[in-house]
């Protein structure tokens, strides 16, 4: 008695293989839109009723004026800003210089000796 082995087509293990893929990654799409769409509002109205705060608007949020902050130190930053943004920048020549390098041999880094099947 003979065993066979098992001969199987290979097309139609490579459909196997693509329809289990693109079902894997658009069903987690599916699942990701979802949680988006639905889970994330839910989590966030938990959230907001565990800490119990209200939420404020734009308009409702006061600015607090800080009055030692004047003219001239806003001068001296802004001046600070422009001269570090000027220094940063080199002004090199564009003369470009290539110099070849000669290796030497050696039969450590040599292919040919990696190609031949010696038993």
């Amino acid at each position: 008695m003979t065993i066979l082995p098992l001969v199987t087509d290979q097309i139609s293990e490579g459909y196997v293989i693509l329809i289990t893929g693109l079902l894997i990654v658009f069903g987690a799409l599916v699942i990701l839109a979802l949680f988006f769409n639905f889970g994330l509002p839910v989590l966030l109205y938990v959230y907001k009723i565990i800490t119990k705060r209200k939420d404020k608007k734009i308009s409702e949020i006061k600015v607090e004026a800080d009055h030692d902050f004047t003219g001239e130190i806003a001068a001296a930053i802004g001046a600070g800003i422009h001269m570090y943004m000027n220094e940063q920048h080199d002004f090199e020549s564009a003369i470009l210089t290539i110099k070849q390098v000669k290796k030497p041999y050696s039969p450590w880094s040599s292919k040919i000796y990696g190609t031949q099947n010696r038993l």
